[in-house]
């Protein structure tokens, strides 16, 4: 079911590759990343204000930790992002990686871990998967042998988590407990439902739904706990990478979206692709744990 809802160009951040959009509800901002432009940018709802920073390396990710720092994802490992001094400064290296490998996505789950994925930068190889970030401690934790993974995203009981395999256009979830995660299985086929668009980045709503960016789909889609497609809204961009709730209310749907797949008649077609996006979401999100450093 189609949801007709304005939605509004927040920022015209011309990204190359859009993507990790995430609330920080102590700072009230929101966070994202342009990962081919090493790039790591901050919104202000309340006052339209945006910061730029500079990456050292490509960046995938960045979560609110404590300190007021941010763990990010490069290319090379996990750094640590102070915005007061617009520092990054390297944390660990992720052992067993390839060097042909990047960061992509992540989130945290209730009890401050962060759970993140790698992938091929050349998007071919299935050398990505995934891992946990426990307190300093990261350990492979879920699916391998995947080109693009998207995700994790966890729900707000904690209890269950979701992987993307984008290239397969395969959504999986697994069981979550502070004790670690079970077997992941099948959630929801996109290929059944969007056969020329791949599933991004996810999300879950307060409601236990999850929502997921469609690359090449010009909009997200909202999946019951069930795995059944129950809405899309249509976006003013054709690679639509990501989605979190923020607002002070959580009810504000933010989106990523990328162009570096877009040729030049596209973009006079779709010219507000590279922006982040924002539309009042029909159901509210909830806060995200801040990540435990240690």
């Amino acid at each position: 079911m189609e949801i007709e809802l304005p939605v509004k160009q927040l920022l015209a951040a011309d990204t190359k590759l859009g993507e990790g959009v995430l609330w920080d509800a102590a700072r009230q901002v929101v966070w994202f990343v342009d990962i081919k432009q090493h790039r790591l940018w901050h919104y202000d709802p309340a006052t339209g204000s945006n910061t730029c920073s500079e990456a050292p390396e490509q960046i995938g990710w960045a979560i609110p930790a404590e300190g007021k720092l941010l763990l990010c994802g490069l290319k090379d490992g996990l750094h640590i992002f102070d915005p007061e001094a617009d520092r990054f400064e390297k944390l660990s290296d992720v052992p067993g990686e390839p060097a042909s490998n990047r960061l992509n996505d992540a989130c945290t789950d209730p009890w401050g871990r962060v759970w993140f994925g790698s992938m091929d930068d050349g998007e071919n190889q299935a050398s990505g998967r995934f891992y946990v970030f426990d307190r300093g401690n990261i350990r492979p934790a879920g699916p391998s042998g995947i080109s693009i993974t998207n995700g994790p995203a966890v729900n707000a009981q904690g209890d269950r988590i979701y992987f993307t395999d984008t290239t397969n256009q395969q959504i999986m979830v697994a069981d979550l407990s502070p004790s670690g995660v079970g077997e992941a299985r099948p959630f929801v086929d996109t290929k059944a439902l969007f056969p020329h668009a791949y599933p991004d980045g996810p999300v879950v709503d307060a409601e236990d739904h999850v929502w997921t960016g469609l690359y090449l789909g010009s909009r997200v889609a909202r999946f019951s706990p069930d795995g059944e497609l129950v809405a899309t809204i249509a976006m003013p961009a054709r690679d639509i990478t990501k989605m979190a709730f923020g607002g002070a209310d959580l009810r504000t749907g933010y989106v990523t979206s990328a162009t570096k797949n877009m040729e030049p008649d596209d973009m006079q077609r779709l010219p507000q692709a590279g922006s982040l996006f924002g539309f009042d979401a029909p159901v509210r999100g909830f806060a995200q744990a801040r990540a435990l450093l240690g």
